[in-house]
């Protein structure tokens, strides 16, 4: 799909990816990205799994759904913290969500055919791979937000009541989902 300005965006409906932590063996915090195959859009750069989504699904559903698909991640063993629209098309309803959400563990992943390998690296190490242009723009400020969203494994994020706020950082508003009261 593109705009009048014919700049091309993914998905009638808007797109979302993963951003999905968890704990390193040294302690830090990792997140799953996703080496592009080189036939795809911005082939070749580092981003989070993720695509267009479908009119019947919320950023959450879309996000997880994808990350299933392109790297066989099991959406129970995902726990949403948080959502953050990270790019609008001006003049549309268009948007990119990232989902924010936390693993137990690193997750084991098996990559299809959009992905040329996929890879758990520690948040200090991102800025050094080659990164798609629309996360390298949100990086900072999703790394940012990643500190205000609290760590919760998955069993607590469960017991949890489900209440949601929104906080500005750095022009992102976040919708932080599970805070207990």
């Amino acid at each position: 799909m593109s705009d009048i300005t014919g700049k091309a965006y993914w998905g009638v409906h808007g797109a979302a990816g993963l951003l999905l932590r968890a704990p390193h063996p040294d302690g830090a915090h990792a997140v799953l990205l996703q080496h592009r195959a080189p036939w795809s859009h911005q082939g070749g750069t580092w981003g989070l799994p993720g695509g267009a989504r479908d009119s019947h699904e919320t950023p959450e559903d879309a996000a997880k759904r994808e990350a299933e698909e392109e790297a066989g991640l099991p959406r129970d063993l995902l726990s949403v913290r948080a959502t953050a629209v990270t790019a609008e098309e001006s003049g549309t309803d268009w948007t990119y969500t990232t989902v924010l959400a936390d693993a137990d563990e690193l997750l084991q992943t098996v990559p299809n055919i959009e992905s040329a390998e996929l890879r758990w690296v520690v948040e200090d190490e991102v800025t050094a791979l080659p990164l798609h242009p629309g996360f390298a723009a949100s990086w900072q400020r999703l790394r940012a937000a990643l500190e205000l969203v609290p760590w919760s494994p998955r069993d607590q994020a469960r017991a949890t009541p489900a209440r949601t706020v929104e906080i500005e950082n750095g022009g992102l508003v976040l919708r932080i989902v599970g805070l207990a009261d």
